[in-house]
């Protein structure tokens, strides 16, 4: 096979992923996991049967695909991390991590996987890595960096990323999920990711942070 003929192949392969994600999305949604067949999806994917079981033989991995796709596409804008101040690093990364929370499909699918995942034992056992998705990997390495730079104490990254993000999950998130008609405002939610970055600093840092901006009532 030609480089060409390579590259070509690859760039369907990525579309027909793309076709066949945005399908399963739309029809899990719709009609639930029990009640969405591979077959659909790929009709209404416009790909063979074929096509989509040599990407995703089992639905239960096509769900953790649509699920993750979800938070990770499209793809968040670069952050800038200020170097030795962790504070507006944490705060960077947190305002990204919300705007992930807020993304339309978000609630909706993890709803699903709270309904559906009881009754089916394929979906249950699927392990949603989360950690791929490009905000949480940032600030994993963030951290890492931080903690090498000297300017925090931060001997377990894992730890210190699953309490910073359960602050924001806790206060932006998991309401929205028990309570379809819960909201929060612009400002509410930019107040919950300075709390969670000053609760962060306040615990790791080892050099004083640049002041943060007063927070807004």
């Amino acid at each position: 096979m030609t480089r060409g003929h390579s590259s070509y192949h690859r760039a369907m392969a990525a579309t027909n992923r793309e076709s066949i994600l945005a399908a399963a999305t739309r029809l899990f949604l719709d009609s639930g996991y029990d009640r969405t067949p591979l077959a659909r999806v790929a009709e209404r994917a416009g790909v063979s049967r074929a096509t989509l079981f040599k990407q995703f033989p089992t639905k239960a991995e096509l769900f953790e695909a649509t699920v993750l796709a979800a938070g990770g596409s499209p793809a968040p804008e670069p952050v800038d991390l200020p170097a030795g101040d962790l504070h507006a690093g944490l705060v960077a990364l947190g305002r990204a991590y919300a705007e992930l929370l807020t993304r339309p499909h978000m609630v909706a699918l993890m709803r699903t996987v709270i309904a559906e995942s009881p009754k089916f034992p394929e979906l249950r056992e699927r392990t949603f890595d989360f950690g791929t998705l490009p905000v949480l990997e940032a600030l994993g390495r963030y951290l890492r960096e931080t903690h090498a730079a000297g300017s925090a104490d931060i001997d377990d990254p894992d730890l210190v990323s699953a309490q910073f993000l359960g602050m924001i999950a806790s206060a932006i998130f998991w309401p929205r999920l028990m309570h379809g008609t819960w909201s929060i405002t612009e400002d509410e939610q930019s107040r919950t990711v300075q709390e969670a970055a000053r609760t962060i600093t306040t615990r790791y840092a080892t050099t004083a942070p640049s002041p943060p901006p007063p927070l807004r009532h």
